[in-house]
């Protein structure tokens, strides 16, 4: 259990809303999600808006929860990848049916190619390493077949130890607000919103209505 102070009141978050600092709260969740979703408990759906403001949204596995964000990793010349250096900005939700519960968060969105990119690519299956470097991400595709014989001119191209594509890697979501749902009989639902002005700002707490 945990006091926390929410508008002008100290109130307790319990269960499995207790913790004071809501990246870790985000993870027990996943965690718990690993234990009883039966396909990707990663999976979130990445909210972004194109130039002419039209939102795009689309399945995305999260590759980490860290103190400093929610990351995940995508071609950079893709529709979502573009949209993200337009605006530096994005949504995201979890939602997992077996603990009925979801997480949403949105903030501004940090480019990752060091590092971290370069370790995490070289993770991969080699033929997910290939792929990434065959695909064209949400451009025009004239087949299937045309696809794989590309992916086999790359793999006689790359070998069996490719580097990163310098158009591949990762982005971090810093979340200025990360809400908690919970289900609750009668659509009595529990909601808690954390949100921050800044990354080096306090966060503050509001219980919202179902």
């Amino acid at each position: 259990m945990s006091e926390m102070f929410l508008g002008n009141e100290m109130v307790k978050l319990n269960g499995i809303f207790a913790g004071e600092n809501p990246f870790e709260i985000a993870k027990a969740w996943l965690r718990d999600a690993e234990k009883s979703e039966p396909n990707d408990p990663n999976a979130i759906a990445l909210a972004t808006v194109d130039a002419d403001g039209l939102p795009n949204v689309r399945m995305v596995l999260l590759k980490s929860i860290t103190d400093d964000g929610f990351w995940f990793y995508t071609n950079y010349e893709s529709a979502k990848g573009q949209e993200i250096a337009a605006t530096g900005k994005a949504a995201m939700v979890m939602h997992w049916k077996s603990l009925r519960r979801q997480i949403r968060v949105r903030g501004i969105v940090i480019r990752e190619d060091g590092l971290e990119a370069d370790e995490y690519y070289a993770s991969r299956s080699l033929k997910s390493r290939l792929g990434a470097w065959a695909s064209e991400q949400s451009r025009p595709l004239e087949s299937r077949s045309a696809l794989m014989a590309k992916v086999a001119k790359i793999t006689t191209q790359k070998g069996a130890n490719p580097k990163r594509p310098p158009f591949w890697g990762g982005f971090r979501i810093v979340p200025e607000e990360i809400e908690f749902w919970a289900d609750g009989a009668y659509r009595l639902h529990d909601r808690f919103v954390w949100r921050r002005e800044a990354s080096e700002n306090e966060w503050k707490i509001t219980r919202l209505n179902p």
